[in-house]
């Protein structure tokens, strides 16, 4: 009995290497279970920018898999060089609007200006810093920057998926990176 404890805990334990940083395999979102769908790296040109991994409920490998599916999600992003945490906000801003239909943007604005000074007001992001953009259902999307959670989430279901679409949409951020958190690779 209790190396089937064992082996269980083990396997609950389980990480994923991405470009030297480990990812859990399997984590816990306020009490819903989550499992990583898939993780790669973030490149522009040739540099290695950041990684991502995105947790869902239970595996998809579709654009509107990720986009329906029910519950609670996570984007993990850990940072693997310094960058200009105001130029990554309006570079994700650009992500949305390249990545959603032009009738949901006027509703995307309010979100995006938050998430936009958000940004700016973290000044820089250092190779090792980590944020998470969650999907809550019945609270909304809440970004975690370096441990501590931004105040006042935006409540639209639309806005997380604006934002999951900066990976996964049309025209993701990295082709590679989109077919790594949909599990392809």
């Amino acid at each position: 009995m209790a190396c089937l404890a064992t082996a269980a805990l083990g396997a609950s334990a389980a990480q994923v290497d991405v470009a030297g940083v480990k990812l859990e395999d399997r984590m816990d979102l306020r009490g819903t279970a989550l499992q990583l769908n898939g993780a790669g790296v973030r490149y522009k040109a040739i540099f290695k920018v950041y990684t991502a991994g995105l947790y869902v409920g239970k595996k998809v490998s579709t654009t509107e898999e990720a986009l329906a599916a029910p519950g609670p999600k996570r984007v993990a992003i850990t940072m693997l060089r310094d960058i200009d945490a105001n130029e990554l906000g309006k570079l994700f801003t650009k992500g949305v609007e390249e990545n959603s239909p032009k009738s949901e943007m006027v509703n995307l604005i309010p979100g995006l200006l938050r998430m936009g000074q958000m940004f700016a007001d973290q000044k820089q992001l250092k190779t090792g810093d980590t944020f998470t953009i969650d999907w809550l259902p019945g609270t909304g999307t809440v970004i975690t920057v370096r441990g501590v959670a931004q105040p006042d989430p935006v409540k639209e279901p639309a806005f997380f998926n604006a934002l999951l679409r900066i990976w996964l949409g049309p025209n993701p951020a990295d082709w590679k990176l989109k077919d790594a958190l949909l599990g392809k690779q």
